[in-house]
């Protein structure tokens, strides 16, 4: 597959057909499996730190004497803190490894969270949920882009969902956990999985693409037969990483405005604009105020939100087994289409209960709704766009073109979250409406502009993506 060219400069054609070296030997793929599971053990805190207000309400408003405000204050300063930490996750990244930025991450979520356990009045409170709030904003950048870096294509597309598989376990396990342990210990419990993930990552290998970015050449080709197996044939896959690397670093700079050329126009805009529509698709409004939404439609909060939590996780494992099989597009376009039907299904239901027609029946349709849209949204939209977000940026500018789309799904998060009340108020319908346009809209931008990257290796992905020039041709094998 050849790439575009700027100027009269040659292309390189990357090879038709890979040996075994792109694919984890059956001997090696313990070794994948225990580096994903490392790394998704952040995911875990990044779900955990999400479920964590909902069920410490009560407590911590009684035991600390906070005002309404205060909490709200609580509850939202975590968007803050992930808005901060997505801004440094790419450079953060790109300086120390991927390794490091991962205990780092967990630095931040252990004094959060000890904070929060010790916490005698608003002020310790708060600064502890900032601080797990940064922690789990690097952490939503590094572990789906470490994940894609170690992975061998065919594998690459589930292994990097399991991030998104972890995010709901986290959430879900917070709230049960919740309904009968006080909040001091539930914030106890989130210091685990961070002391897991440190032990862990002294066990796993760094991101061979890291260490060829880098020029650390013999720990990139140790990292890289340790991922493989010993038995495997590595030279073709290690060299098309480093000369696709270097030849990046002969031509490209790695400022934020390069990311407004044209040559990388693509990828931005598919990666922005995937986490624009998966945020302002209304997934926030629906997992934040679900409860409420089950009360102004009528139906009870307790069945409603007990059966979001027994359908999110099933359709996220159902996302991850079919990630590699269905491909991208069609599981994204399946999954928004899903959204934009739930989202209408709600929206009717308030719109009948306006006009008092159907009363019988309006809670109902709240019911499949809301049911809908989240099995949906867990299918694909809820981690597929990470995991493209992974796969199209090129190395010398995953540290600029991460921290973007990361601070942008965390400041749509914040803006959906915040709005959502006032536009109930407004037109309760009306914006369920709207949120199934945005649905709707999410299917023709993944038909128009979002590329297939199943059984892609990264540099294929980025080299069609990317036109830039990228050296000597190289050799196309039969």
């Amino acid at each position: 597959m050849a790439t575009g060219r700027e100027g009269g400069d040659s292309v390189m054609e990357v090879p038709l057909l890979e040996r075994d070296s792109s694919s984890a030997s059956s001997s090696s793929l313990w070794v994948v499996v225990a580096s994903t599971a490392v790394a998704v053990a952040g995911s875990f805190v990044f779900g955990c730190s999400v479920g964590f207000s909902s069920p410490a309400q009560s407590g911590i408003m009684s035991d600390l004497h906070l005002s309404l405000p205060e909490y709200s204050v609580f509850g939202s300063i975590l968007t803050i803190g992930a808005m901060i930490g997505a801004v440094m996750s790419g450079r953060v990244t790109e300086m120390i490894g991927r390794k490091l930025a991962m205990a780092t991450s967990d630095f931040f979520c252990i004094v959060g969270w000890l904070a929060i356990f010790f916490a005698k009045g608003v002020w310790w409170l708060d600064l502890g949920r900032l601080s797990v709030g940064y922690g789990i904003g690097l952490l939503s950048y590094i572990v789906p882009v470490y994940i894609a870096e170690i992975t061998p294509k065919n594998l690459r597309g589930g292994f990097t969902t399991v991030n998104q598989l972890m995010i709901c376990c986290g959430s879900s396990l917070a709230f049960l956990f919740g309904t009968f342990l006080t909040w001091r210990t539930l914030a106890l419990l989130g210091v685990f999985p961070c002391l897991l993930q440190l032990v862990g990552l002294l066990f796993i290998p760094e991101s061979p693409r890291w260490l060829a970015k880098v020029g650390h050449h013999a720990r990139f080709e140790a990292a890289l037969q340790s991922l493989r197996g010993k038995e495997t044939d590595i030279s073709l896959e290690a060299e098309e990483i480093k000369d696709f690397t270097e030849t990046l670093q002969r031509s490209s700079k790695t400022t934020v405005l390069d990311l407004f050329q044209k040559k990388y126009l693509h990828s931005v805009v598919v990666g922005v604009g995937l986490m624009v529509f998966q945020q302002f698709g209304g997934v926030n409004a629906v997992c934040f105020y679900a409860s409420a939404i089950f009360v102004s439609a009528g139906f009870s909060s307790d069945i409603g939100s007990i059966a979001m939590v027994i359908i999110q996780i099933p359709m996220t494992t159902l996302g991850v087994f079919l990630m590699d099989v269905s491909g991208r597009r069609p599981l994204l376009m399946i999954s928004a289409a899903g959204t934009c039907l739930g989202c209408f299904l709600v929206g009717m239901s308030f719109l009948l209960k306006g006009h008092e027609l159907l009363m019988e029946v309006n809670p109902f349709f709240a019911l499949v709704g809301i049911l809908v849209f989240t099995g949906s949204f867990s299918l694909g939209m809820g981690g597929i766009p990470w995991v493209i977000m992974s796969e199209i940026f090129p190395i010398n500018m995953k540290a600029s073109a991460g921290s973007l789309v990361t601070l942008i799904s965390w400041f749509g998060s914040w803006i959906v979250s915040y709005a959502f009340n006032f536009l109930m108020a407004w037109n309760s319908a009306g914006t369920f409406f709207m949120f199934a346009t945005v649905c709707g809209v999410t299917v023709l931008f993944v038909a128009k502009l979002v590329p297939e990257t199943k059984d892609r290796t990264l540099e294929e992905i980025q080299a069609s993506m990317n036109s830039f020039s990228l050296g000597k041709p190289r050799i196309q094998h039969p």
